[in-house]
């Protein structure tokens, strides 16, 4: 199989792997899924005019000359109905959302007013028909489409939800995902510490990242160097909807994964890809399963799930958007790369009044996890660029957990 670059590897992923089945779920727990079905709202929101300030609901007519005095005739407040009806010369006391008593078309801020005696009010500007009033309907109406199938379910749209009362929606359901180590190198995390082992670490880093896109993955644990054991760990593992394996999918002699995948009947699309780190990506399908061989390098197995694996995850998922967020930056130092490969520099950003500016981590060995440990983002570089200059204007891949920064970033 030819080496694909990243975009088509990306592209062959994301053709292979389909958008998942509906279930059932709680409003509750529908936060950060994906709706399956149309929303409709079920009454007028608001059910009638309301007031959007506190203050006093009154004619605007009676302002055409200011300052004007006007008798208050009633309070309402929110979870009150109007009682009266204004007429000439009259006003009544409102509390926000309240509804809007008869004859009156405008509301005036309690600031805006001052008392004038007993049972009046003073108010020394006029205001337009309509002024402050929220009306009928301005939110939703009655049994429009207000959520369409595909929108994400933000807080906002929790809000919306609660506000049509559906108690339970249907959302796309998320992949059963499984995560396999391979290696006689190994060290799993309940066993004793050895000098001569590598501790299990990307087993750890790829449940969190599965994590991190809202989905429990199940940790098979580790397939030693043997084609039965590796076999019986896959077999079980083929039984989720995505298995991401991480090591074994190099050319050594011992790398037992790609003979024994193809033997269970995965058919694999491709096995390398042209980026740096994680050259050695494998990817493959049967007819329930999609199978990631991930690098055994930690750093170069982190970045392939960002780059391929995050994104099938999130379409199955029913999500529209499925890639980090990229902001531009000025590059702190020169960097140099050999052309050929898409290269994934792990960067902290800073900020000064021209903008972000993006630092190398240090060392980019791909065994290095510290550098993913400290990085706030990838920066990328072209297959088609032989390096980059101080200053030079980059592109940052975000990962998680920079949406959130040090300051508000805006001044008021």
């Amino acid at each position: 199989m030819e080496h694909l670059s990243v975009t088509n590897a990306l592209k062959c992923v994301l053709e292979s792997v389909k958008k998942l089945d509906a279930e059932t779920v709680r409003l509750e727990q529908s936060l950060n899924r994906v709706l399956a079905e149309g929303v409709r709202a079920n009454r007028d929101q608001p059910p009638y005019d309301v007031s959007a300030m506190d203050g006093y609901a009154l004619r605007s007519a009676d302002l055409a000359t200011v300052p004007a005095t006007l008798a208050v005739i009633e309070d309402i407040k929110a979870g009150d109905m109007p009682c009266k009806t204004i007429q000439a010369g009259q006003c009544a006391r409102i509390m926000t959302g309240a509804p809007v008593p008869a004859g009156a078309d405008a509301v005036i801020r309690v600031e805006d007013t001052r008392a004038a005696g007993a049972g009046h009010v003073q108010i020394d500007h006029a205001v337009r028909a309509g002024n402050d009033i929220r009306c009928l309907g301005e939110n939703m109406r009655n049994g429009e489409i207000v959520l369409t199938a595909g929108t994400e379910i933000t807080p906002g749209v929790i809000g919306i939800l609660a506000t049509v009362k559906r108690a339970h929606l249907q959302v796309t359901r998320r992949p059963r995902v499984a995560i396999l180590s391979t290696g006689n190198e190994l060290e799993d995390m309940n066993e004793p510490v050895d000098p001569n082992k590598i501790p299990n670490s990307n087993s750890y880093a790829l449940m969190a990242q599965v994590q991190a896109l809202g989905i429990e993955p199940s940790l098979l644990g580790i397939a030693r160097d043997d084609p039965a054991e590796l076999a019986e760990y896959l077999q079980r593992g083929l039984h989720f909807d995505v298995l991401l394996v991480s090591g074994g999918s190099s050319v050594g002699v011992h790398d037992y994964v790609r003979p024994t995948i193809e033997s269970l009947g995965v058919k694999m699309l491709f096995w390398r890809v042209s980026m740096k780190p994680g050259h050695p990506l494998a990817f493959g399908t049967t007819s329930q399963t999609a199978v990631f061989g991930l690098p055994g390098n930690p750093v170069s197995s982190m970045v392939c799930f960002e780059e391929f694996v995050a994104p099938a995850l999130r379409h199955m998922m029913g999500h529209t958007r499925l890639y980090r967020r990229t902001v531009n930056a000025r590059l702190a130092h020169a960097v140099k790369v050999r052309p050929g490969r898409t290269e994934f520099i792990r960067v902290t950003l800073s900020r000064d009044d021209a903008g972000y500016i993006a630092t190398s981590t240090g060392t980019q060995s791909s065994g290095v996890s510290l550098s993913m440990a400290r990085a706030d983002g990838l920066l990328v570089v072209s297959a088609a660029s032989s390096g980059l200059a101080a200053g030079e204007t980059v592109t940052v891949q975000l990962l998680d957990g920079t949406v959130f920064q040090n300051d508000a970033g805006f001044e008021e």
